[in-house]
């Protein structure tokens, strides 16, 4: 029988790569769910298949809506499911951290439990964050699984429920979620709230004369170990097939770890313009910040075998490729 994945925020960056990895690399059905309000931009290329009900199928839903869950897990029952939904964004958490709490925290409880009611026996994957651990002293690092969680945002407050909602599913009702804590991961489709994005959609903006040339920056201090999306989502799927341990929890990042101010200057080098100047704009600025996120990989590496194999400098390529085509395509943008 052919089996089946399951996967909560499927428009969006990691969900959608997620879909083309298990199409390219399996021969599983894929159930999507997605608000009915959600953009399909990422999922475009995916709905000839949906339309032709060619293994991807979209349900509707939203993960703060527990019977609109139940009724996605009672229709796809699925043998996998990859949960990524949330509120991803750690800085508009401090303006709505109620809705970040809702989403992120009791959505992943409404997945959890609606897979526990129908007795739905999925390996099940709970995406938590890097920022789990938040603010970690020098001396700790690099991060490894048992570092002390320091959350500093309520995005992070609300990743940190969703961890120990994973682990407490799968010791208290004996159900095989695994957690992860993905460090920062990036390319095509990056949402432009997040710096990376955003400096690649502001240098394209500019080769393009629509913006001066003027590069909006954060905390350019901020230490990052960067992976590409289509390296995390390969390790996800190893994460749910190899070896797969109920209540397990692993740290998942990349090599190359460079500050935010280093990996924009790799961006600007990438220009068609030179002499772009880079202005720092408050408003881009967390109240607070988790700054060293180097991770520890080994334990995960160790079960699976994984290893990141796209340079650093091809995601970045990727990246503002990704924003040139899409500044091309006539599309206005705002300059956040």
């Amino acid at each position: 029988m052919t089996q089946k994945a399951f996967i909560t925020g499927i428009t969006g960056m990691v969900g959608s790569h997620l879909a083309d990895y298990l199409l390219a690399h399996t021969e599983w059905k894929i159930y999507g769910l997605c608000r009915w309000r959600s953009p399909l931009d990422n999922i475009s290329h995916l709905l000839p298949r949906v339309n032709a009900n060619d293994r991807v199928h979209l349900l509707y839903g939203d993960v703060r809506d527990y019977l609109s869950i139940d009724q996605a897990v009672k229709q796809a029952r699925p043998d996998y499911v990859f949960h990524l939904a949330a509120q991803s964004y750690p800085k508009t958490s401090f303006d709505s951290p109620v809705d970040t709490l809702e989403t992120n925290v009791q959505g992943t409880a409404h997945v959890l439990e609606a897979l526990r009611k129908n007795e739905i026996r999925a390996v099940t994957h709970v995406c938590s964050s890097s920022e789990v651990f938040g603010r970690v002293p020098q001396e700790k690092l690099p991060i490894d699984e048992e570092c002390t969680f320091h959350p500093a945002s309520p995005y992070a407050i609300s990743k940190v429920g969703a961890d120990l909602l994973g682990r407490f599913y799968a010791e208290a009702y004996g159900m095989a979620v695994m957690t992860t804590r993905m460090f920062t991961h990036t390319g095509p489709r990056r949402g432009d709230v997040f710096a990376e994005s955003t400096f690649a959609k502001q240098i394209a903006m500019i080769e393009a004369g629509q913006i001066p040339p003027v590069v909006k920056a954060g905390n350019l201090d901020s230490l990052r170990t960067f992976a590409d999306v289509r390296d995390a989502v390969r390790a996800y799927y190893l994460l749910v097939t190899v070896n797969p341990t109920p209540g397990a929890y692993y740290n998942i990042g990349g090599t190359h770890s460079c500050t935010v101010g280093a990996m924009l200057q790799t961006l600007l080098a990438m220009s068609t313009i030179p002499d772009i100047r880079v202005a720092t704009d408050r408003e881009r600025l967390r109240p607070i910040d988790a700054d060293l996120q180097v991770p520890n990989t080994a334990k995960f590496k160790a079960v699976t075998g994984w290893e990141p194999e796209i340079p650093f400098e091809r995601t970045m390529q990727d990246l503002l490729e990704y924003w040139r085509a899409r500044v091309r395509s006539g599309q206005s943008f705002l300059t956040r």
